[in-house]
């Protein structure tokens, strides 16, 4: 499927950030789910510019609007006092606000991140105070530590994870790899298990990749970042992270 980028949008309606997004739009967006997708920090060139970060998911970002899904990424400055809170916030509005200009009629939204991105998306859809009792349709949590505070809420995931045991769960849908050195699977395992307990709809997909793998690039040493990746094993496994996205959005078939 054709894929449109539309990169470096600022947020002009929103006076407390200075931040932009790219927006990942499939050939034919009517009524398509959105998808707003954090980065992690020092994923990047490590200069902690949210810019540099939000670059490293483009592969990952175009191989999921392929499969039929709007997909937002913005920046955040990884190095502000805040962590990007106020920056991850504003992009929640943003994409509240306009995701009907850009995703036809308006489709479910999902939130998704990864490495510290996603102890920040599944930390806010636990979460139903930070954004005015607002819940995105599912969360995805790609290569996330959930027992530290979550950028986007300040608490750790683990530790609300009984407080919404009722109610109408937010889906969380998790996926890492176990090869990754960096952030070890054993903690999207730990979650799995917390959520299951107490009767919270979850799921984990393991893959054969480390940390940059998951989302179909490769770390490069000697340019100290990481790169779109070269080899058809990588490349098939960021595939999978994106079927996954597509399947917490209602697209293909249900569950893990």
């Amino acid at each position: 499927m054709h894929v449109t980028v539309t990169r470096d949008i600022r947020c002009a309606d929103d006076a407390s950030t200075s931040q932009s997004l790219d927006i990942y739009r499939p050939g034919s967006s009517s009524c398509a789910p959105t998808v707003l997708l954090w980065h992690g920090s020092g994923s990047g060139s490590g200069s902690g510019s949210g810019s540099d970060e939000k670059h490293v998911l483009a592969p990952l970002a175009r191989t999921a609007a392929g499969l039929g899904l709007v997909v937002v990424v913005p920046d955040r400055r990884p190095d502000a006092p805040d962590g990007g809170r106020t920056d991850l916030l504003a992009s929640v509005r943003y994409v509240r606000a306009h995701a009907p200009e850009f995703a036809g009629s308006g489709g479910p939204i999902v939130l998704a991140g990864w490495s510290a991105g996603a102890g920040a998306a599944v930390g806010l859809a636990l979460d139903r105070q930070v954004c005015d009792s607002w819940t995105p349709a599912a969360a995805v949590g790609i290569a996330g530590r959930y027992d530290v505070p979550a950028r986007s809420t300040g608490t750790a995931p683990l530790s609300v994870i009984t407080e919404v045991s009722t109610g109408n769960p937010v889906p969380v849908h998790l996926v890492h790899g176990n090869a990754d050195t960096i952030v070890p699977a054993r903690h999207s395992r730990e979650l799995l298990q917390a959520l299951r307990r107490v009767g919270h709809p979850a799921g984990l997909v393991e893959l054969p990749a480390d940390h940059a793998g998951v989302v179909m690039t490769e770390y490069d040493p000697a340019m100290g970042e990481c790169v779109v990746a070269r080899t058809p094993e990588t490349r098939e496994t960021g595939h999978r992270t994106a079927d996954l996205l597509a399947r917490a959005a209602g697209i293909g078939s249900p569950g893990d």
